[in-house]
């Protein structure tokens, strides 16, 4: 009987099994579903999101995008764990400097031959390259922001300096001497808020030619932390501890944490992200006047590192053609203009650059674009191993020397050292 009985209920079971499998194979109708997971945050940036997925699901009945919504806050982590578990979104919104562990790991896939030529010609190499490892592309950058400095208008009017243009910006001294300037009875030319001190130390010394990171003919990458590299981080040092003309409170605070003193006169300008821009046109006082300006230029003028935000397939979705082209629908430059404005970033496509609403003078729309040609690769793109050295080395290292606590000597050989032996476990 039992026998008899056993062919019966594996058939059952299976059955059973088949029910509850991923839905992301199609329903009995044919249709593929897809599941988008969007980091975007921001009302406006949300809203968008959702506009343009339910405008895909009206005219592409037969592949459906779910909008599964995410956190930048874990979004490593939640990743990682969905990728380990077989339930990874076919869709990944994320950022540049985030997908090398993931590329290299094979939970994402190769876009190379996936994408379309128009979306391909339509955003730079340079752009590209922050997606790039190895000899696969592993995510279309579409929104970065450059670094900018947000300026009391007022304030730098009233006290008579040069005010930079991206033409004919500061350079990092004369932005020393400004902010020397401008400091005095407790007020400061400048409040750095570098809870985060890695990126921006980074992404900013590039203006000065540094790169930190260099790759030998074995492909193996070791950190030296060159006179180039000193340029950003010595400055910011000295208008700290020497000059006293940068706050020393805001140093391990996050960009939103200035803004009360920026509105109240404590600080003439704040470096931060450029779509910062929503929060102080919300946040700021009837009749305050306020500008953006570009961050100081070195030897190699205006560059700076950017990890831009992407869109990647994952490795194990079963529609890769259908994700590809949901995301190349996603990326016109129409939709790409819409995605930016609803995040106050700029797109990364040359066609959406070209679009009049990110050329006007409100909220300085124009001199963020002014400043899109000169935004490369961050340094720790390609970097296997990046977040551990971020994490527990250079993260502390950076907010001890800022705050006077250690010297550039032993900045150079935390760096240096500890951070070659992180990386020497992640290259073997």
């Amino acid at each position: 009987m039992r026998t008899r009985l056993l062919p019966a209920l594996v058939a059952v079971l299976a059955l059973l099994l088949a029910g509850c499998g991923d839905d992301r194979d199609g329903a009995d109708d044919g249709r593929v579903t897809l599941r988008f997971q969007s980091l975007a945050w921001q009302e406006e940036s949300v809203e968008v999101n959702k506009e343009l997925v339910k405008e895909w699901n009206d005219t592409h009945p037969d592949v459906k995008v779910e909008y599964v919504q995410g956190s930048w806050d874990s979004v490593h982590d939640q990743l990682l764990t969905s990728f380990e578990g077989g339930e990874a979104p076919d869709i990944i919104h994320d950022a540049s400097d985030d997908l090398a562990d993931f590329a290299y790991g094979g939970y994402l896939a190769d876009l190379t031959d996936l994408l379309p030529q128009r979306l391909k010609s339509d955003i730079p190499q340079r752009s590209w390259d922050t997606a790039t490892f190895g000899d696969g592309i592993y995510g279309v950058p579409f929104l970065q922001e450059p670094r900018v400095l947000i300026a009391n208008a007022k304030w730098l009017k009233e006290s008579g300096v040069r005010i930079p243009t991206p033409q004919h910006p500061w350079t990092w001294p004369e932005f020393r001497r400004i902010t020397a300037q401008l400091s005095g009875d407790g007020k400061y030319g400048v409040a750095w808020p570098l809870k985060e001190p890695v990126s921006a130390s980074l992404n900013l010394s590039l203006s000065a030619g540094g790169q930190l990171f260099h790759r030998g003919a074995d492909g193996k990458v070791t950190v030296r932390f060159e006179a180039a590299d000193e340029v950003m981080p010595g400055t910011v040092h000295d208008q700290v501890n020497t000059d006293r003309s940068a706050s020393p409170t805001t140093l391990g605070s996050g960009g939103s944490d200035t803004l009360p003193g920026f509105f109240g006169g404590r600080y003439a300008m704040v470096p931060l992200g450029f779509s910062y821009r929503q929060q102080i046109e919300q946040q700021a006082p009837k009749g305050f006047d306020w500008q953006v300006l570009p961050a100081p230029a070195g030897a190699d003028g205006l560059t700076q590192g950017v990890s831009p935000q992407t869109l990647s397939v994952a490795e194990d979705s079963p529609h890769k053609q259908e994700a590809a082209a949901f995301i190349d629908f996603l990326l016109r430059p129409e939709n790409m203009v819409r995605l930016a404005l609803g995040d106050w970033m700029l797109p990364t496509g040359t066609a959406a650059l070209k679009d009049p609403a990110l050329h006007t003078s409100e909220n300085d729309w124009a001199t963020g674009t002014a400043l899109a040609a000169h935004l490369r690769s961050a340094p720790a793109q390609s970097v296997r191993g990046y977040p551990e050295w971020k994490d527990k080395v250079a993260t502390p290292a950076f907010q001890e020397y800022y705050s006077g606590a250690i010297g550039v000597a032993e900045l150079r050989d935390r760096l240096e050292e500890d951070g070659n032996l992180v990386l020497a476990r992640y290259q073997r």
